[in-house]
């Protein structure tokens, strides 16, 4: 690959990561399901979860509590594009999340989840996809209710 094309691809990568985030904290979580190839796979180890195929995806996602409230932030995101239809992600987030939220300002607290995603990006068609993402959560706790009223 030249090196605009490996720009190009790293750009587009990083680009999903960020629409997977912002889907899931500020749009409709179980549009995250398009993101991933149609046979992609999201697992997290710890727990042996593993979650394969969009329909399957767009329900895991699209199951979240309807009054949960979530901010996610990513960081030290590493491209390496393996070929010019191929690509490894590692990727740092810290989620912020309550349920019960009904509005208004909520007290910052603690993150609930410190971790980091090891993915794997195909192209088809000119499209990067997630072909699998998996979870590793070194940092995590109960996801707490929000006591604060709606203003």
């Amino acid at each position: 690959m030249d090196p605009m094309e490996r720009l190009l691809a790293e750009r587009a990568c990083e680009r999903l990561i960020l629409d997977f985030v912002h889907r899931l904290d500020l749009g409709e979580p179980s549009s995250v399901a398009e993101l991933f190839t149609e046979d992609g796979v999201w697992r997290w180890p710890h727990d042996g979860r593993l979650v394969e195929g969009r329909d399957a995806l767009r329900t895991y996602f699209g199951s979240r509590p309807a009054d949960r409230l979530s901010r996610r932030m990513m960081s030290n995101v590493l491209v390496t594009v393996a070929s010019p239809d191929t690509a490894g992600v590692i990727s740092c987030f810290t989620t912020y999340r309550v349920d019960g939220y009904e509005g208004g300002v909520v007290p910052a607290g603690p993150p609930v989840q410190i971790g980091h995603y090891e993915d794997t990006f195909h192209r088809a068609g000119g499209a990067w996809l997630l072909a699998s993402r998996t979870l590793h959560l070194p940092f995590g706790g109960p996801t707490p209710r929000s006591n604060v009223p709606a203003s």
